[in-house]
């Protein structure tokens, strides 16, 4: 028998702003995302006629996804993980109708998914918000906020109650700690009291969609999203020690508040020593207490902490630096690969909060070189993904309760970080390149027979 559920789910996943393109076809409003064309650390530009990024017109996964939606099923997809973008509902955010050929479009898109036995598993905010609210009301700094994220989230949960039964809130919520445009819609160079106060209304929303998606959709079930930066001490310094449970704790703050409904007792002290007053309610503190069905997180590298200012020498990896760790190799972007690390946060979260878990990132961004015949052979992305299955059976085997595995992202898209369509980590290949060039045909990579076979094998055959 395998050491995997019979009803665990294997997919992939993708993010509306990264694969769909049409950023401004059939209503859509502009969103954070669509100001960096040059990803989450670029400048942040105004839109023009004269401008455009990649993000434009993505994998131009809008008008294509029928033919991508095959390709996972042929793969054997249990699940896919995508974004609804928001613009596409309520174009500016606070519209008192939502946008009819939005709410079409995803539409169509769960009815080809469900065509193939395929869940989809849908992102509520990934990565992106409108710039109406933005412009009009401050983005989460502002309470309005709460309300108009609780009246989309009704809205997109009334229309998909029979067709979408899991969901994320936000996407690695934590990222506002590193990129507050992204993460809650504030200049970069706004104070942590001004940014946790955001963050404080962000997780106020959460729960309370937590709760409509409980009462409207029956069966449902809906979690948060972090990205796990996971840090080992340097060294065994106790002071190393010290230095790894304080930062490790800046993203577990996240799940704490989200999984157990209350601010964690060592918040208290950060607040103090950082004189950060925030404003909660006792409504808030009401609603914060319901709490997630499960918890999931990305999970690309691990890193080092150590109270030596003379040894923090940073790599950055998604949206968090960390300290590189000299045992471990690098990705062509620095990112270092610690499959055993997947195995630690497992056991670490399944440790901590006893809710079902969900890998709904994980993945290698490498540069790919398609031969003269047309093949990709991507063996380093087979070995990559291999080590970090096989440290989730592990983790299993320990006894962590893990619901699903969604790959990021199973076909070539723009990346978040860098904009860029050279940083590949899809099964499918896509054929453009950085500067907009190239056809769109798909292509297999070596990794897509290799990827069905272990969803063929409930995840025997690595």
């Amino acid at each position: 028998m395998s050491v995997f559920s019979e009803n665990f789910l294997w997919g992939g996943a993708v993010a509306a702003n990264q694969v769909e393109g049409a950023y401004n076809i059939d209503g859509k409003g502009l969103s954070t995302s669509d100001l960096l064309p040059n990803g989450l650390f670029g400048e942040i530009v105004e839109r023009t006629d004269k401008n455009s990024s990649l993000k434009d017109n993505g994998i131009d996964f809008y008008n294509l996804y029928p033919e991508d939606i095959k390709l996972f099923a042929e793969m054997g997809f249990k699940v896919l993980r995508t974004s609804i973008a928001w613009t596409r509902i309520f174009p500016n955010g606070d519209e008192k109708h939502p946008n009819k050929d939005g709410l079409d479009f995803y539409d169509h898109l769960f009815d080809e998914m469900l065509k193939y036995g395929i869940q989809p598993l849908i992102t509520l905010s990934h990565f992106e918000m409108p710039m109406g609210i933005i412009n009009k009301y401050g983005g989460w700094k502002n309470r309005k906020t709460i309300e108009l994220f609780e009246n989309y989230a009704v809205t997109v949960f009334d229309r998909y109650k029979n067709k979408v039964k899991l969901w994320l809130t936000f996407n690695e919520i934590n990222i506002a700690l590193h990129e507050p445009f992204t993460g809650v819609g504030l200049a970069r160079n706004s104070s942590r009291q001004e940014i946790f106060q955001a963050l404080h209304h962000q997780l106020v929303a959460s729960a309370r969609v937590v709760k409509h998606c409980h009462n409207i959709i029956e069966g449902s079930k809906i979690g948060n999203m972090v990205a796990a930066g996971l840090v080992y001490p340097l060294s065994c310094n106790p002071a190393d020690v010290v230095q790894a449970m304080v930062q490790n704790r800046e993203w577990l703050f996240f799940n704490d508040v989200q999984a157990r409904g209350t601010y964690p007792s060592y918040m208290t002290r950060y607040f103090t020593e950082n004189n950060i007053s925030l404003e909660i309610t006792e409504q808030d503190r009401i609603d914060l207490a319901e709490t997630v069905d499960f918890l999931s997180f990305s999970y690309y590298m691990s890193g080092c902490a150590t109270a030596d200012e003379n040894k923090k020498i940073q790599e950055r990896g998604n949206i968090l630096n960390m300290v590189p760790n000299p045992h471990l190799p690098a990705s062509d972007w620095g990112w270092q690969i610690d499959p055993d690390g997947l195995r630690v946060l497992l056991n670490t979260l399944y440790d901590l909060y006893q809710k079902p878990l969900f890998i709904v990132e994980n993945g290698l961004g490498a540069k790919d070189n398609l031969h003269s015949d047309g093949t990709i052979c991507d063996d380093y992305r087979i070995e990559y993904l291999k080590a970090h299955i096989q440290q989730i059976k592990e983790s299993i085997k320990d006894g962590v309760d893990v619901m699903g595995y969604t790959c990021w992202g199973p076909i070539d898209l723009i990346s978040a970080g860098t904009a860029q369509m050279s940083k590949r980590y899809g099964f499918i290949y896509v054929d453009r390149t950085d500067n907009g060039e190239g056809s769109l045909t798909r292509m297999k990579k070596k990794s897509f027979d290799w990827y069905k076979k272990v969803i063929e094998s409930n995840g025997e055959i690595l």
